[in-house]
């Protein structure tokens, strides 16, 4: 018996028309000068706050772009 190759199917292209959303990260000094302060933003300000506080930083709602 032969050991043949199965069939091979190409992989159809799917339109993806979707955008992907890109948000800037912002620091607490940023969070605590900001005009329309969100609850994310307020709670992340005052983890900072706190003595020995270490952040990296939140996506803010209010810098999201598409890509």
């Amino acid at each position: 018996m032969s050991k043949g190759k199965g069939k091979v199917s190409k992989k159809k292209q799917i339109s993806n028309d979707r955008k992907q959303v890109t948000y800037k990260l912002v620091l607490s000094d940023t969070c605590a000068v900001c005009k329309t302060p969100c609850a994310r933003g307020l709670n992340y300000l005052s983890r900072m706050q706190e003595p020995g506080a270490v952040g990296k930083g939140i996506p803010c709602i209010l810098t999201k772009t598409y890509v």
